[in-house]
């Protein structure tokens, strides 16, 4: 079977760094879906506001050339355990395939793309081709008893983010709280533990430099 994307995915990370690493961890980050030409007619989505999530089938295009195992190592295990990557979200995938459950937030027909998809939530980095998107349905999607190996036997809490006034009034207004959520993911490899080391997360047009000291994350800089 040969697919071709259907679309593409516009975001405010240009590189896969710094990128939640599940969809649905930040909520209020907003992102919009391109459709490809051929698929710009209104009728491709007729139907869908009705739903209030979708799925979107894409491609881990960063990954392209990485090598691949059949075990990988899940940052929610601290990056120190190995797992077969068929029982993981690993992003080295055999087919670099990703599934993501978004929030519809609105389409909107725009006179030159066509109707444009614009979700909550997604864990896409920006130009992320999409292979498909499919609607959320809670009767056969939603499994709350359901059990979730490994993630059920750690737990996992939020950094706090000091991020002083005079840096954060240089990010636009309505993209901070969710620059902040991302942040308090811990964009960091979960391997890495360097109070001193200051490492720089694309968001935007900007680079927001940051180092990470026990559970408190600093915001340094923002060129």
């Amino acid at each position: 079977m040969e697919i071709q994307p259907i679309a593409h995915f516009e975001s405010p990370f240009p590189t896969k760094f710094g990128i939640p690493r599940q969809s649905g961890l930040v909520p209020d980050l907003t992102g919009r879906i391109i459709l490809a030409p051929a698929y710009r007619q209104i009728d491709a989505v007729r139907g869908i506001e009705a739903f209030d999530y979708l799925w979107i089938v894409w491609e881990f295009s960063a990954n392209r050339d990485a090598e691949k195992s059949l075990t990988v190592r899940p940052p929610r295990l601290g990056g120190n355990q190995r797992m077969g990557v068929f029982a993981t979200r690993s992003p080295f995938r055999p087919n670099n395939l990703g599934l993501s459950c978004v929030r519809l937030d609105r389409v909107e027909n725009d006179p030159k793309l066509g109707p444009v998809i614009y979700v909550r939530g997604a864990d896409l980095m920006d130009g992320t081709p999409i292979y498909d998107i499919k609607p959320y349905v809670a009767y056969a999607d939603a499994h709350p008893e359901a059990r979730s190996g490994f993630v059920d036997q750690t737990e996992w809490q939020p950094l706090q983010v000091e991020f002083p006034d005079t840096l954060a009034a240089r990010i636009p207004a309505d993209k901070i709280t969710s620059l902040i959520a991302t942040l308090e993911q811990d964009p960091r490899p979960r391997y890495h533990d360097d109070p001193d080391r200051i490492y720089g997360m694309p968001f935007l047009r900007f680079d927001i430099r940051f180092k990470v000291a026990g559970h408190v994350l600093t915001v340094v800089d923002v060129v």
